[in-house]
């Protein structure tokens, strides 16, 4: 199965029927919303919003671990993630869609690991994307056909206020591509859990003190909406493609990780 966390402005996959509503309870507690769950190319699909379907969870309150392991607990053992972000790499316009590469973590308050107990855990984070899924994503005829940027760092804040134009800068200084705030601790759950993870970034605006302008939520909200019939389609592309086992490190995080 097929887990697919939906961002700012993408609460659903328009034209994809739902066969099933889950409402998932974890050790962890609750996560974000009920789980739906619809077939998509002969494939189950998991769809989580990751700020619940009334967006009234803001991204450093999402609880990342229930979410993670309510997609586990379903038998998910790819996720897939599309995320609103900032542009701040100067290539990077309103609209485009990326398939990062790197993260660098700047959040600060969030529970970042399942094993915050006796059991200690150090999982390999050197490539926090799934080589194998980016590699689907990053093919020739869909970076022509959707316009991709096939690489780029992904720099996660604590939010929820955006940047100071002074972060930014920082964030550029520091090979930050785009900016977002919920990338992190997500991806590196996944990778505990053994899942692959693969990040879909849409930027949806010029980053603070880029164009001088003031940023707004509604612009975020408006990009995103104009960019759901094209990430939908580019996950369904992929999806045709993708092979029932994986070839990848993911499914072996956990193998010589404990101490």
């Amino acid at each position: 199965m097929i887990g697919l966390i939906g961002g700012s402005g993408l609460y659903e996959l328009p034209g994809i029927r739902t066969v099933e509503e889950i409402e998932a309870e974890t050790p962890f507690g609750s996560p974000s919303d009920r789980l739906k769950v619809a077939e998509l190319e002969g494939k189950r699909i998991a769809f989580l919003p990751r700020h619940s379907y009334k967006h009234n969870i803001p991204p450093h309150r999402v609880n990342y671990r229930a979410n993670i392991r309510a997609l586990k607990d379903l038998g998910v053992k790819r996720i897939i993630t599309v995320n609103a972000v900032g542009g701040i790499n100067e290539d990077y316009s309103p609209g485009d869609i990326v398939v990062p590469d790197q993260i660098i973590d700047l959040s600060r308050s969030r529970v970042s690991t399942f094993f915050d107990g006796d059991d200690v855990v150090h999982v390999d984070f050197t490539e926090p994307f799934c080589p194998e899924m980016r590699k689907l994503f990053t093919r020739e005829e869909l970076t022509e056909r959707y316009g991709l940027h096939t690489a780029g760092t992904y720099v996660c804040t604590e939010g929820p206020r955006l940047e100071t134009k002074a972060e930014i800068q920082f964030i550029k200084s520091i090979g930050g591509d785009m900016v977002g705030m919920t990338g992190m601790p997500e991806a590196v759950l996944a990778r505990e859990a053994e899942i692959c993870y693969l990040m879909i970034a849409v930027i949806t605006n010029p980053a603070a003190g880029i164009t001088g302008k003031r940023l707004t939520t509604t612009e975020v909200l408006q990009t995103m909406r104009r960019s759901t019939d094209r990430v939908k389609q580019l996950i369904m592309d992929v999806l045709k493609s993708l092979p029932e086992h994986r070839d990848c490190p993911c499914k072996d995080a956990l193998k010589e990780a404990r101490l």
